[in-house]
Formats: structure tokens, sequence, C-alpha cells
């Protein structure tokens, strides 16, 4: 695409930006709201499920894509993919349970992983790396600004209309950024010579299902199986095998699904192993904040998503500022290093979180780790598009957001196993001794027999219900129950703030891999002229095998 003008390149680039706020407002509106959501359909055993689906099904659209659109071009996919979100997004405002929600999110994240892997390699298609910091830095900050304005939204909207709103508020939007990516967006013609890998298609899928599947089916709770099952052994048995057929298959494939030589290249198994890790830590930790925020705080839904606002404003702000020092400077490697340590620090603080914790330390806790993710999220996706050949670009992107969606949806599954052990260990703990403060006062039995229905953590997070049912209660019953859900709060704040320590240990992890990165200077589009053929592809090879260091 270098033969389109600078202001065709900006247009395109608007509807790429318009398509993928389209994706991330319709997941930052759900996260808030998604507590009181579960409230209503039930089944808070499964809240993780209407996560993960999400995540692995996007994990598989985007690594299959990320070849198909290097062969087709990225135009189809892109509008397939925002088609395909719309689609799960109407149906799953009709969810009459949450099984039916699951299987519903799981149509929207094939749309969101079609999307972000197609529109994240269309920046590389359109500016060389220097320049392309500049975008991604912009590109990220949809992310941010969709975090802003998603969970006040999304809060409001389960407090003041019907949730189902929750999923049908932005579908205009979809529709004006089909609209632009039709008028505005390039063909490309197919290119020649390459074939589908479908076998490597259909083992990689048969390797990367069980996989999620396993992490998110153990643990604790109804539906979960125990980590040492047959069924969780069998998925990761089926998970190895898979993988093996698949390298098999993909060292004698054409045109493989996953080139196996881009493992090769050590920046791009670094970038990629660093970003899966800080996924991990940042999926898996930061989705429980709303847990803390509505269930042990006691905030509602709307005011719970200005809570979270000044961190995602800092993180855009950041991710702005970043994106225009590595477009100017060409360097990464430090900044990379400084926002996962930031990241990490606010982390731990928040895992130091109780009940008694003033909602401003709270705000102040989440903005540390938004400027960390403001400075490390717009670097790995970089570095692996800077280090491979033009022609991968497609694959090698999809590999990095492939790297990415399996670090989110291991994370939340692992995340989600440690709060639910934590939160029972410590209800088992503080309910020991049996009846407690219920002996003291004599409670009809109809209303003991209601009462039970709030003593789970779950039924903190329908706030109006509770209040109802508080008002029905006789003084002194109200005091007894009040002692009661202080102990159920106490348990989910212990749950909650595990999983924060959990996910600054992994981030730590992410800062490990990073010192091992190669930095290799972002090239610039001056730096490679269109005289120079395919002499300067030969250099540029050379270049990948042998990545040139600076301290």
């Amino acid at each position: 695409m270098e033969h389109l003008s600078e202001k065709r390149k900006v247009s395109i680039m608007i509807a790429i930006m318009a398509a993928m706020f389209f994706s991330a407002i319709n997941q930052t509106i759900i996260g808030v709201a998604m507590p009181r959501i579960i409230a209503k359909l039930g089944g808070m055993d499964y809240y993780t499920w209407a996560i993960t689906i999400y995540l692995l099904t996007s994990t598989v659209a985007t690594i299959l894509v990320g070849k198909l659109s290097d062969i087709y071009g990225r135009k189809p996919f892109i509008l397939t993919g925002i088609a395909v979100f719309m689609l799960g997004a109407f149906l799953s405002g009709f969810s009459r349970d949450i099984i039916e929600l699951i299987f519903y999110r799981g149509i929207q994240g094939l749309g969101a992983g079609i999307i972000m892997s197609t529109a994240f390699t269309a920046v590389g298609d359109l500016y060389a790396p220097r320049e392309r910091a500049r975008w991604t830095g912009l590109m990220s900050g949809i992310f941010g600004l969709s975090s802003v304005l998603g969970p006040p939204v999304g809060g409001y909207i389960v407090d003041h209309l019907d949730w189902h709103w929750v999923f049908w508020m932005f579908l205009p939007l979809g529709i004006v950024a089909f609209i632009m990516i039709i008028m505005l967006f390039p063909k490309v013609e197919r290119r020649e010579g390459e074939s589908i890998d479908y076998l490597g298609s259909l083992f990689l899928t048969t390797t990367i299902v069980p996989l999620l599947l396993a992490f998110s089916w153990a643990g604790q709770g109804e539906g979960k199986y125990p980590w040492g099952s047959w069924q969780i052994i069998g998925l990761f048995a089926i998970t190895v095998v898979s993988l093996l057929i698949f390298i098999i298959v993909e060292t004698k494939a054409k045109s493989p699904v996953l080139p196996l030589s881009l493992f090769k290249n050590s920046v791009v198994t670094v970038s990629n192993l660093a970003g899966f890790v800080l996924n991990a830590g940042m999926m898996g930790a930061i989705i429980y904040v709303p847990f803390f925020v509505q269930g042990v705080k006691g905030i509602s839904p709307t005011y719970s998503g200005y809570v979270t606002m000044p961190m995602s404003i800092g993180m855009i702000v950041t991710m702005a500022f970043v994106g225009q020092l590595i477009a100017k400077t060409g360097k990464y490697k430090k900044i990379a290093i400084l926002g996962l340590v930031v990241m990490a620090v606010g982390m731990t603080l928040l895992h130091f979180m109780h009940m008694d914790t003033p909602i401003y330390v709270t705000v102040l806790y989440m903005c540390v780790v938004g400027l960390g993710l403001g400075i490390s999220m717009p670097v790995f996706s970089l570095t692996v598009q800077n280090a491979v050949e033009p022609k991968q670009l497609g694959v090698a992107t999809a590999s990095s957001q492939l790297f990415r969606s399996l670090g989110g949806t291991i994370g939340i599954a692992i995340m989600g196993t440690v709060m639910a052990s934590r939160m029972s260990s410590k209800l088992a703990e503080q309910f020991a001794s049996e009846g407690g403060a219920a002996q003291q006062v004599p409670i009809d039995p109809a209303m003991a027999e209601q009462m039970k229905e709030f003593l789970n953590p779950q039924a903190l997070l329908d706030q109006p219900k509770l209040a109802e049912f508080m008002a029905g209660l006789p003084a002194d019953v109200q005091v007894m129950f009040n002692q009661l859900l202080d102990k159920l709060r106490e348990a989910l704040s212990y749950g909650v703030t595990s999983t924060f320590l959990a996910g600054a240990v992994v981030t730590i992890v992410a800062v490990v891999l990073t010192l091992f990165l190669k930095e290799i200077p972002l090239r610039s589009a001056k730096d490679a002229k269109p005289e120079e053929g395919k002499a300067a592809g030969k250099v540029r090879k050379k270049e990948l095998v042998k990545p040139r260091t600076e301290s």
C-alpha cells in the first residue's frame, strides 16, 4: 500500500480505529456490568466462562485469519469480523440464562479475533515500523478510550435500564464502521502461489481449544473438575498430541498457517512470550477489580465505572506519549521494562487492599497499574512486526495476538481458581463455629430459609435485591444479617486481592523475559528506498537472522 497518499492512509486508519473502537467498547462496557448480569441470570460459578469463551474463540480466529489475510488481503476479513461481532452482540442481548450468554459471547469472540488480527496487521501494511509506533500508540489508546467510556455507560445501563442494552447500545457504531471500511479500505489481489494449510489449521485448533478448556474447567465449584481429574488430564493429553502432530504438519506444509521459522527469530519468540505473560497477569487480575469495587466496597455499577476511569485515562495518555517517544527514538526495550515494573508495583499495592481501604486509595493504586499498562502494552506488537519480512506481517502479527490471547485466557482461568480457593478457605474459617451470630437472635424459619440465598458472595453483587431484602428484616435481625454480610465481604476481599498478588508475580516474570529481548532499532520509511528492491530484502533477511543489539 506504499502507493497510497498520506491523506488516504490517514482515512484508512480512521476507519480501522472505528472498527477497533466498536469491538473494544463492547468489551469494556460489559466488564463492569457482568457481575450484575450474572446476578440476574444466575451462575456465579460460570462467571469466568462468559469471559473465557470470548477469549477462546477470538484466539482461534486470530491465528487462522492471520495467514489467510496475507493471501487474500485484510479487507474481506475485517468486514467479516465486524458482521460476526454484531451478530454475537445482538444475540447476547436475548440470552435467557448463563449458558446462552456464554454461547453468544463465543460468537462475539470470533468477530473480535478477526477484527483485531486484521486491524493491527493493516497498520504494518501502511507504515514502516518507526511511523507505525505512532499509530500503534493511538490504536492502543482506543482501548484506553473505550475503558474510560465503557464502564460508566455499562454501569448506568444495568442501574437504570434493562441489562440487554449493554449488548445493543453500540450496534449502530458497528454499522458505521462497516460502511467506512467498505468505502475507504483498498482491495488487494490474491497472492498467487499460496495455498491454504487446512491440516495445520485443524491441528492448531485442536491444540488451542483443549488447552484453554482444561484451564477453564479446572478448579472448584459447579461445572469444575479437580486438576488431577481424568477430564483435565485428558484435555492436556489431547493438547500435547495435537501439538506434536501440528509441528510435524507445519514442517512439511507448503504455506504453513503458523511458520515455525518465525520462532527461530529470538525477537519474535521473546516478544510473544513476554506478551503472553503480560496478558496473563493483566487480564487475570484486572478482570476481578469490579468484584472488589462492587462486592466488597458496595459501590453501584454506575459509580464503579467512575472508579476505574482514572486508571483508563492514565493508560490512554501514557500510550499516546510512549507511541510518540518510540517513533522519535526507535528504541523500546527500556520502555517495556519500565512499564512492566510499574505494573508489578501497582498489582502489589492492589493486593494490600482490604474492606476498610478508602476508595481513593483504590483509585490511586489502579492508576499505577494503568500507567504501567500504558507504557508496556504498545511495545511487543511493534517488536514482532519490526523483526519479520513484509510477506510474513499478517502471520507474525497473528502470532503476537495469539500469545496475548492465550495468556489472557489462561490467566483468567488460573486467577479464577486462586480467587475461588482463597475465598472458600476464608469462608470455611469464618463459619467454622456453626451458627455464630444466628443463634443470638430468634428467626422465623421461613425468613431463615430466605436468608440462606444471600449467604454467598454472589449476593453482594446484586445490590438492589440485597437492599430490598434487608429493608424487610426486623431491626435486630438486620444487625445480625449485617454481621454475616461483613464476613462475606471479608472473604470476597481476601479472594480477589489474592489474584492481584498472583498478577504481580506473573508480571515480574514478564520483566525477566524482556531482559533477554534483543533490540533492533525501528526502521523508518526513509531507511528503505524503493529502488533498493530485492537487495534490500536480502539485507533485511540477514538482519533478522542476527539482530543488532544496542545497549
